[in-house]
């Protein structure tokens, strides 16, 4: 499967069905993100029912704490 993530097209092997499964495959589990597929943003609520397809363009931002 192709996805291009941030601008940057990436192929896995590994099972990525979903974005639940592409966030635990990038060792992102438990940070604070937001995702948008095609232009949408992606509830964390609905990281598990969400699949991806060969082609989905993927924008993960992280958010980072200070002040």
């Amino acid at each position: 499967m192709q996805l291009t993530i941030n601008g940057k097209l990436q192929s896995f092997d590994e099972v990525t069905s979903t974005v639940a499964h592409l966030v635990r495959f990038l060792n992102l589990e438990g940070k604070r993100l937001a995702i948008e597929r095609n232009g949408e943003i992606v509830p964390r609520s609905q990281f598990a029912a969400t699949q991806l397809v060969d082609g989905d363009k993927l924008e993960i931002v992280g958010a980072v704490g200070g002040g």
